[in-house]
């Protein structure tokens, strides 16, 4: 009797042993296929458009119950080919907000005539308090512009301008004034199309 309880013993150990084995293959395989399912996990598409956070507020809405407080997002988006628009955001998270303003700029992009890397003529940005002079810059003379200005001049592909703001140096109005002026350009062609001319007449 000793004897076979000894030989049930050892059977059940070595089928506990096999079944601990199969176990952890199996857990083995399952890892080895979550590692799989990560590598295979599809990459994010780059964007053809760049971005730029130009400033970040807080705001403070006072209510019946209180105040809630919220953050406010100006970014500006180009693919520094021509295109560039601006977007703001508002939401309770900084995030949450430059996702919204990021989309609202996507929506919003307008087209700049660029020639030779700079503006075709000199034209003056206003919006508000704030107006701001462009004038084109020869081949080497780079962006000479500041914050806010910079942001909407290099991501819509413009390498050689000089500009100087006047009045107000709020960021949104620096931004709206800059697009302001840049939505004023226009090319010789465009002129020329206007008054039913050729390029050579004007």
């Amino acid at each position: 009797m000793a004897e076979n309880e000894q030989i049930n013993v050892e059977n059940t150990v070595e089928n506990a042993t096999a079944e601990g084995k199969e176990v952890s293959r199996s857990k083995k395989s399952a890892g080895f296929k979550k590692a799989d399912r990560r590598e295979r996990a599809p990459k994010k598409e780059a964007s053809e458009f760049d971005k730029r956070v130009v400033s970040v507020r807080r705001v403070t809405k006072v209510v019946k119950g209180g105040r809630t407080l919220k953050f406010s997002a100006l970014v500006v988006v180009g693919d520094k080919k021509g295109r560039v628009g601006l977007g703001i955001g508002k939401s309770r998270e900084v995030s949450s907000a430059i996702e919204k303003a990021t989309t609202i700029a996507k929506k919003n992009m307008k087209t700049i005539p660029i020639v030779d890397g700079t503006i075709p003529h000199e034209t003056t940005g206003k919006f508000s308090a704030t107006n701001i002079l462009l004038l084109p810059a020869p081949e080497g003379t780079g962006v000479i512009a500041g914050g806010s200005a910079r942001a909407v001049i290099e991501l819509a592909g413009i390498k050689n301008i000089v500009t100087k703001r006047h009045g107000s140096s709020n960021k949104i109005n620096c931004v709206k004034a800059t697009m302001s002026g840049l939505l004023n350009l226009k090319t010789k062609e465009e002129i020329a199309r206007r008054r039913g001319k050729s390029v050579d007449e004007i």
